[in-house]
């Protein structure tokens, strides 16, 4: 299995589907359909009935193979990128018997270095794939991707093994937070389902952050800085006091668990205008909503200090924690635990600090939890997957769709 999840995973990371947070359109890119439309033609090929609407919801079935009435699962991942590096010209290499040290990242001059990145002793020994240096891998989420194809693909050779229906969906635009937004829940029409879409051995997270976007313009007045003198507001200047005002704690790079944060993500402009995009963060529901109106009361300070209104807010929600409607269906929780057993993996369910299609999808009213992949350090050069892990992960799969034949599972 392992040189097949290698084939897999080199053929669909180095097609580009990266996302684009500026477009309208759905999916946000379309070099997304390059591969939503490959595994289209894919499916089909394993005998798998395929649905893919105008909006690049790639849905699937796999029919049950056994007379007893048990649940409908869905397996999801996302096909698109991050858009927060480079993703074109992907070049993977392949580390065999990771020995622990220091990986040089092709003729880039990164490399992953274990006194940066201590996770990755977790990994040694195993059989890796990592970027040049030059890109992002794309493993979030193609990994997932190829857990699920790996998974149709056993299920479809070997027909004895029984399993209830199934149903697969690849989505487009998780990592720009509009994954669900055109997902069919009612089309997809699975009790509950999984997204492959975690990160380290043994994670099965059904706690995420409450999250939303928030983008600041600051609108300046510019003036011949020899004549300026109480006449100018710099747009730029505006900003940076803005974000000053902002706990400075209270950013992704201090914060861990449960703790919260505002991240600014982009920053641009002139002395005219400058624009913020901000997300934050919380997985407490109060202090999310203390969180949006802090950014508002600094607003609010700093405006009335001007003649205008120089700093406008839109503030939008992303998605909420799905926790609340995932507890109440502690069978989708049990089932993965009890297929961790089997395969000897330790769960892990601390929170997910971030997001994934499940978050919003659990509202949507479809109970969707997250699974490790087996890949580390997303979004950047470092990126990394580890084919053992995802060997794992793909069984976890199979030993879901497997177990869930053996019990009455709530419906």
């Amino acid at each position: 299995m392992k040189s097949a999840i290698i084939e897999r995973l080199t053929r669909y990371v180095t097609i580009n589907t990266q996302s684009d947070p500026y477009s309208e359109t759905t999916p946000s890119t379309l070099q997304q359909w390059d591969l939503l439309r490959l595994l289209e033609e894919e499916l089909k090929a394993m005998g798998l009935e395929t649905d893919m609407d105008e909006y690049g919801y790639l849905f699937a079935t796999l029919p049950s193979n056994i007379d007893k009435d048990v649940p409908t699962i869905g397996f999801l991942a996302h096909v698109d990128t991050s858009p927060d590096f480079n993703a074109a010209n992907v070049k993977p290499q392949v580390i065999e018997q990771y020995d622990g040290g220091v990986i040089q990242l092709g003729d880039s001059g990164r490399e992953i270095d274990p006194a940066v990145f201590p996770d990755m002793q977790k990994v040694k020994g195993h059989t890796l794939m990592t970027t040049d240096g030059t890109s992002l891998l794309g493993a979030d989420d193609k990994a997932g991707i190829v857990e699920i194809m790996e998974a149709m693909h056993y299920f479809t050779t070997h027909p004895d093994v029984p399993h209830g229906r199934i149903r697969v969906a690849f989505t487009p635009d998780e990592e720009i937070g509009r994954g669900p937004h055109r997902f069919d829940v009612e089309r997809f029409d699975a009790d509950f389902a999984y997204t492959m879409d975690g990160s380290q051995l043994g994670e099965l997270q059904y706690e995420s952050f409450n999250a939303a976007e928030a983008v600041v313009t600051f609108e300046g007045v510019n003036v011949h800085p020899g004549s300026a003198k109480h006449k100018m507001v710099n747009a730029l200047n505006l900003a940076t006091y803005f974000n000053q005002l902002l706990p400075a704690e209270e950013v992704p790079e201090h914060t861990e668990g449960y703790e919260g944060f505002y991240h600014l993500m982009h920053l641009e402009g002139n002395v005219e205008k400058a624009t913020a995009q901000y997300i934050i963060r919380d997985h407490d529901r109060e202090l999310f909503e203390k969180r949006k109106q802090q950014m508002i009361h600094i607003q609010r300070e700093i405006n009335a200090r001007y003649h205008y209104q120089p700093i406008n807010i839109v503030i939008k929600d992303q998605y909420h924690n799905m926790v609340e409607k995932i507890l109440p269906h502690p069978h989708i929780i049990d089932l993965a635990k009890a297929v961790f057993a089997d395969l000897e993996i330790t769960p892990n369910t601390e929170p997910i600090r971030g997001g994934t299609d499940g978050s919003q999808l659990s509202y949507m009213g479809l109970p969707t939890p997250n699974i490790f992949t087996g890949c580390d350090n997303f979004h950047g050069p470092y990126e990394y997957a580890s084919i053992d892990v995802m060997t794992l992960a793909t069984q976890v799969i199979i030993g879901i769709a497997q177990k869930a034949t053996e019990t009455e599972l709530e419906q």
